[in-house]
């Protein structure tokens, strides 16, 4: 008879004695449990123990956490978090140097523990890690130690940052600037002060009067403290008050610079982190990918108040922008003196241009999104590729007018396509790394990839012949050409525009006849009959690909802390397809994980459903706001008896697709993922191709000429065997 639920079976240490084997009853108060434990060693004063894991981040079993304890826990008899509390706070004021290292680095994993932080805390525990810090009398590990508990105790959020002296700002900013410190300090600090920016509107002012960009750009070299260093810049530029970001200056070239772009500018950021991040010799973590996303985000999100600024089509210097556009392309030197001759002429040229409204094309930029920043995006290309803008323009006008590719309308509407793909105005999403290389290769990035986007456009219209009515299909098809170029990670704008050579129209067409070929394709009774005998064999084979993923296992990533830390666990299922593996690691595996490193198991019998999204537990606590969007749609949880849940965040959609499908194949269940569908169209096709072809390549005995006949209808029907 398999044992209750509610109880569960762990061993419990104590040092210097024999491990206690005993069963839990998980209705019994925890005060009782730790008493009878008391009990078997003679230990007095059972108030003052406590449980803790005996493996992992070693936390304290509450009444609240005790329902995570599983069959085969290790625990370990402890003092209690208060008294741990006390007598670690005691030990950091000693005068010994030796004990007070000790203390310190106990406190530091301790500090992780909620329910430590929340007696330590409670006991002024903050202040005195506070004031250690401010007297500049600790160096080397004391330091670091001290650094790490007082950053893990404010990332529960139980005491205010708003609270932190400006005494100890000054000392962090401190380690910060010195030249030779500590690396591990120099994580810390940089850590703290990124948790000061982004959790108090005031600290920022305080942290960017004693930081500036130009002294975290010096870290950048150094890759132990590269993500650290470009974390604390994404905070600064996202905390920045709007009238520092968005500082507007006289040339209309520079118009939509902001202060802090032009700081990075100046500073060189941009070919610091190609040359010293992305094109580095070590590989790019995921955290560093994160941060390279964040920073690109937040880069085009400067261009959201162009984006949404309409033309005032009584502004004067807003008009000459266009009448600048129309003097390089028609050489206006040599204008006619007369009004109506001017004006005259004027609308021609607009028209020629290839604007909507040929009498006041400033119209045509009274609709946001693109509003001015289409107009930005057509002043560049005129001012700094004149040539390419000249030869755009008089190659349309030349044309035969149904097959003029219209330079203004399209500038307009490729300007609001790029602001869509690259959500300009979008808060970045955690837990993407989506950032692309090609954009840190350019100080002008979004003005050079609109050039080689229009140019593509106009390339495409050709080869589609289009006209004014193909307006809108010219526009999907050049929509499918970026994606798809973006989608293979160019690491440049020279290698960009090798991808989008390779993406013509005719190419277009081709890849999406491939993509159709199991939905169009193949159609008549005969071969629907060969897909209803290929797909039995064709999931099953899907499935166990599937299977064998999970049983090499994955690493996910730890969500939830308002500081992003390189924390992980790995999951993995067992060769007989009975147990599901997992346990907590320290950083993010290069191989493959041993089951023996992981501690915790979950059986698959137990297993009652999966649930994804917004039905998950953990999706539940969160917001619904746009940076949880991403994270909602790669969450999902097992749910197992009795009443229990495994949470996970997948790092991407392949691995989602992957782990839901294979946990849906493992409890008997249709896979039912977008990728399941795909893989299935598509090796059903390869499938009937190698049938039919093998059908083709059959040798026919030759047979005497045929009796002609009247024509008729033949139906026949293949013999699959």
């Amino acid at each position: 008879m398999p044992p209750h639920s509610d109880i569960v079976k762990v061993a419990i240490e104590w040092p210097g004695a024999n491990a206690q084997l005993i069963e839990i009853d998980q209705k019994k108060p925890l005060s009782s449990i730790i008493r009878e434990v008391c009990d078997g060693w003679s230990l007095s004063g059972s108030e003052q123990f406590s449980l803790r894991y005996a493996d992992g981040p070693q936390l304290y079993i509450t009444e609240q956490s005790r329902s995570e304890m599983k069959n085969g826990t290790i625990l370990r008899l402890a003092i209690s978090p208060a008294r741990a509390a006390r007598q670690l706070l005691d030990r950091i004021q000693s005068h010994g140097i030796d004990a007070r290292l000790e203390a310190l680095k106990e406190l530091a994993k301790l500090s992780a523990d909620p329910t430590f932080a929340t007696e330590f805390i409670n006991m002024e525990g903050i202040g005195t890690l506070a004031r250690l810090v401010e007297s500049g009398t600790h160096f080397g590990e004391m330091l670091a130690f001290t650094l790490t508990a007082f950053l893990e105790l404010m990332d529960h959020g139980i005491v205010s940052w708003d609270l932190i002296s400006l005494s100890f700002i000054k000392q962090i900013a401190g380690y910060v600037n010195q030249p030779m410190v500590d690396v591990s300090i120099l994580q810390r600090s940089l850590a703290i002060l990124e948790s000061m920016v982004l959790n108090s509107h005031s600290l920022y002012h305080r942290v960017a009067q004693d930081i500036t960009v130009g002294q975290l750009i010096g870290h950048l070299s150094n890759q132990e403290i590269q993500t650290y260093a470009i974390a604390l810049i994404n905070a600064l530029f996202l905390k920045a008050p709007e009238d520092r970001r968005q500082e507007e200056h006289n040339n209309p070239l520079d118009q939509r610079l902001t202060e802090m772009a032009s700081t990075l500018a100046q500073k060189h950021l941009r070919s610091i982190i190609l040359n010293h991040v992305i094109r580095g010799n070590r590989p790019i973590k995921a955290e560093m990918a994160h941060q390279l996303y964040v920073l690109q985000v937040l880069t085009f999100n400067l261009l959201e108040e162009r984006m949404m600024t309409k033309m005032d089509p009584s502004d004067q210097a807003q008009r000459d922008i266009i009448f600048e556009l129309r003097r390089i392309a028609f050489d206006g030197e040599n204008d006619p003196s007369g009004m109506e001759k001017r004006k005259a002429i004027y609308t021609k040229d607009y028209k020629m241009l290839g604007f909507t409204n040929h009498v006041n094309p400033a119209m045509d930029f009274t609709q946001t999104p693109p509003g001015m920043l289409a107009l930005d995006n057509m002043l560049y290309l005129a001012k700094l590729h004149q040539d390419t803008y000249i030869r755009i323009v008089l190659e349309n006008s030349s044309r035969e007018d149904k097959h003029e590719c219209p330079f203004g309308r399209c500038a307009i509407e490729l300007t609001r396509m790029l602001c869509e793909i690259l959500q300009v105005g979008e808060l970045p999403n955690e837990g993407c790394n989506d950032y692309h290389p090609m954009f840190f290769t350019h100080d002008r990035a979004w003005e050079e990839f609109f050039c080689v986007c229009i140019q593509l456009l106009n390339k495409t219209w050709k080869e589609m012949r289009a006209t004014a009515e193909d307006f809108n299909k010219v526009m999907q098809v050049v929509r499918e050409q970026i994606t798809r170029a973006l989608a293979m990670k160019p690491s440049s704008l020279d290698h960009l525009k090798g991808k989008l050579r390779g993406l013509s129209y005719s190419e277009i067409l081709r890849l999406r006849q491939s993509e159709r070929m199991s939905q169009d394709d193949f159609q008549s009774p005969p071969i629907i009959e060969l897909r209803e005998r290929i797909q039995p064999e064709i999931l099953e084979l899907i499935k166990q690909q599937r299977l064998n993923h999970l049983c090499e296992g994955s690493c996910f990533r730890k969500l939830g802390n308002r500081r992003r830390q390189e924390k992980f666990w790995f999951c993995r299922l067992s060769l007989n397809h009975k147990v599901l593996h997992y346990g907590d690691l320290d950083e993010s595996p290069q191989g493959e994980v041993p089951l023996e490193l992981l501690t915790d198991k979950i059986s698959v019998s137990d297993i009652k459903s999966v649930v994804t999204g917004k039905d998950c537990p953990h999706m539940k606590e969160k917001s619904a706001l746009k940076q949880n969007k991403e994270v909602l749609e790669l969450a999902f949880s097992i749910l197992y008896d009795p009443d229990e849940n495994l949470n996970f965040v997948a790092p991407n959609k392949y691995e989602y697709c992957i782990w839901t499908d294979g946990l849906c194949a493992l409890l008997g269940r249709e896979m039912g993922s977008d990728l399941t569908r795909s893989d299935l169209d598509t090796l059903i096709s390869m499938e009937m191709k190698l049938r039919l072809l093998d059908l083709e390549n059959i040798a026919i005995p030759e047979a005497p000429p045929p009796v002609p006949k009247e024509p008729s209808t033949y139906n026949f029907t293949y013999n699959y065997g």
